[in-house]
Parts: C-alpha cells; structure tokens; sequence
C-alpha cells in the first residue's frame, strides 16, 4: 500500500440465513411519535427471521419517557448516558465510541437510526464499523423553525454528507420526501416513504369512556372542549393555540381548553392562562398514558405547531373519531384533507385558528361526518401490522442487493397517501 492509498474499508458479511440482526438507534425514549415508533419495530421485528436491540439516550426534563411502555412490549433499550438530543462535544464523542464498540461486538447486518442526534452519531459509527446496511428515518427535520439560521445551514451541509453513507432514507410523509429533495439531502430514489404504524385499537374504543373525564375535571356536558396533546416546546406554538383561544371565548365564553403534556414552555403557558380572557378556562393535564380517556369527551382536538412529521396526536384523534383541526405545516397535510378528514389553517395566524375553531363548533353535524370519514382513513394507513411488514420487506430487499447496487429502489408504498 502506498503512503497514500486510503485503508480499506472493512464489510461485515451478509446474512445467507435468518436471524437479521438490527440494531436500532435513537437519541431518547422521550413521550412522542418516534418513541412510538422504534418501540413497535423493535418488538414487531424480533423473531425467527429478525433480531433487534433498541440503544436510546436520555431524556431532557419534563419531556417524560416511555420505558415502561417498551418493557410492556418486550423491548429492554440499552441505556447510553452520554447519548442526548443537545450539542455536548465531550458527551457526543463518548456516545459516538460506545456505539462504534457495540456496533463492532454485535456486528449487525442493519442500522437503522432515528432523528437527528442519533442519525449523526449512529451513522458515523456504522460507516466506522463495516456495517453492511445503514437506515436512517426523518420522523421531521429541524431544517427550519428550530434553530437560527447559521445553525439550520450547519445541520443541512451535515445531513447531505451523512446520507452520502446511508443506503436507504425513510420519510413518515410523501410532504417531508418533498423537503428533503427542496433541501438536496438526498436524490428522489435514496428515499422512501413508510407511514407511521401505531396501536389504534384503544382509540378505536374510546366512546365508552365519553363523560368520565369531564366528571373528574367538573366540566359540564354542555361545554365545549377543546384539546391540544404533544410537547410544551417552541415548535409547537401552543401560544399560538392561547392567542386563538382567547379569541374563541368572546364567541363562546363558556367553552374550556385541555393541554395535555409537558415541557419546557409550560411554567411559560400557564403564565400566559392565568391572565383574562383564558384565567380558569384552561387545564394543564401533564403527561397522561389513557388519551383514549382525554380523546373521548373532547369535542376538538387542535394541533398548532410550525414544524411537523407526522403529528401522532392528529393521528390517535382521528382514530377516535375526534374532529381536528391543525395547521398547515409539514406532513400534517398529507393527513387532513381540508374538509374532509379534517380543517387546515395557515401556521402563525391565531384570527384563522380561531375562526375554524369557531366554525366546527358551530357544525357539529359536519364534524361529526368529517370526524367518521378521518376514522376510516386512520384505521387503513396507520395500523402497526402494516409498518413492520413495510419495515421487513425494505430490510431484506436492501440486504439482498449487491452493495454497489443498494443506491436505486422502488418507492415504498407511503407515497398512495397523497391520493387516498
């Protein structure tokens, strides 16, 4: 070799014979949608034909976890202390060799990560390590509405070098394929589109718990409920959310808010309620493990964030049969049709957000209907069964490619949801 001549790069083998050994990675078991995510891969694809092993970091404060719905399923995560979603340099770096170790140990034939911490850290080890197959998903993209722009320019120049190394980019939404090509993360064919797959089964029942929580809250029947679900952080916008609110109440004073979750903003929002026009028409639930309870007496749920995926809240509310409304951002239009499964509004417009608020519970024979038809078009795109049999099939189609051939695949199903 000459002085010059790069190392080779080492390749673990191929698997002629099951089990597929996945090892999944993701930043932390936080409360929300990727958490949902990884936990039902990793449980729905470890058996005869696949291995998998979950590695997450740790949580921020407030955010909540999901550990004891992961050992519920079966899935035990790998702890790594040092992983965390902020910038550390001494705690990445740690993160970033404990993983090129276990990746080296394990040797599995797949990594798939999630997010961005995990993405860059688990990708980055997985090149290091020969790893025959690297995955990575987008549950969203902090490209905008996230960090300033400098730090946006950084985040975007790393991602297309990290997806130089990946075989294959998933998308939860043919919208968020769209912005990663706007964006030129990565060409059309690098990237597929697998919807989220989610237990919809205790949303489906919810209507028998209809009237339990407004007795435990003393809220009357007659009452309107309004209910926002997800994390209290800037993303979210849920002071966009208090600003429609209050404008709600000069047309229907005795209507009532419900924020459910928690975060860093909350001392910040609730703040904000306890002053006029929203002091005492607002309620501050926290994190709560029986939304089927919380969907079953809202009369509305909102979703006013500036940056999504795929909103899971949307999704559970539509499973319910719960009229939504939302605004207009990432992939959150590939799940509402306006008028039909649900309401859009455009993002940072509270008189907007107030209006369509205002015009569903004016229509409650229109949200009803609408509500029926958002049920049905949950129930056929998002149940769990499909997502790991999407999952299953793009693994052994990407391990049976030649590795000069593992660029170019057909596109995965997801993208028949623009035209459902």
């Amino acid at each position: 070799m000459t002085p010059h001549a790069a190392a080779p790069r080492i390749e673990m083998p191929v698997p002629r014979e099951a089990p597929i050994r996945i090892a999944r990675v993701l930043s932390r078991l936080n409360v929300g949608g990727p958490s949902l995510h990884v936990i039902l891969l990793t449980a729905g694809l470890n058996d005869d034909a696949f291995r998998s092993t979950l590695i997450v970091g740790r949580e921020n404060p407030r955010e909540g976890n999901l550990l004891a719905h992961a050992r519920a399923r079966g899935v035990e995560p790998l702890v790594l202390e040092s992983l965390r979603r902020d910038l550390h340099p001494l705690d990445d770096g740690r993160a970033f060799l404990h993983l090129l170790r276990l990746f080296r140990q394990w040797r599995p034939h797949i990594v798939h990560t999630h997010a961005s911490k995990a993405g860059a850290l688990g990708r980055l080890a997985a090149r290091c390590a020969g790893v025959p197959v690297i995955v990575h998903t987008f549950h969203g993209h902090t490209f905008h509405s996230y960090f300033p722009p400098p730090l946006s320019w950084l985040f975007r120049t790393l991602e297309r070098i990290l997806a130089r190394w990946t075989t294959r980019i998933i998308t939860i939404s043919p919208t968020l394929k769209e912005e990663l090509i706007q964006y030129r993360i990565a060409p059309a064919e690098k990237i597929v589109v697998i919807p989220l797959g989610l237990e919809l089964e205790r949303f489906v029942e919810s209507d028998r718990f209809r009237g339990e929580l407004r007795r435990q809250l003393g809220v009357d029947a007659a009452i309107p409920l309004i209910c926002s679900v997800g994390r209290l952080v800037p993303v979210k916008n849920h002071a966009l959310l208090l600003q429609a609110f209050g404008r709600v109440l000069q047309h229907r004073p005795e209507a009532h808010l419900l924020v459910v979750g928690d975060g860093e903003l909350r001392p910040h929002l609730e703040a904000m309620s306890d002053r006029p026009p929203l002091r005492g028409h607002v309620s501050f639930l926290g994190w709560r493990d029986d939304l089927e309870r919380i969907y079953a007496d809202a009369d509305l749920v909102v979703n006013s964030s500036l940056n999504e995926g795929t909103p899971v809240a949307v999704i559970e509310a539509m499973a319910a049969a719960r009229p939504v409304v939302a605004t207009a951002v990432g992939g959150t239009p590939d799940l509402i049709r306006h008028g039909e499964t649900g309401w859009l509004v455009p993002s940072k417009d509270p008189e907007a957000l107030a209006e369509q608020i205002l015009y569903v519970l004016d229509h409650p024979e229109e949200a009803a209907r609408v509500a029926r038809a958002a049920h049905v078009f949950a129930l056929a795109h998002f149940r769990a069964d499909q997502l790991i049999q999407r999952m299953r099939e793009l693994y052994r189609a990407l391990l049976a490619l030649p590795e000069g051939e593992r660029a170019p695949l057909l596109q995965a199903s997801g993208d028949s949801l623009r035209g459902s």
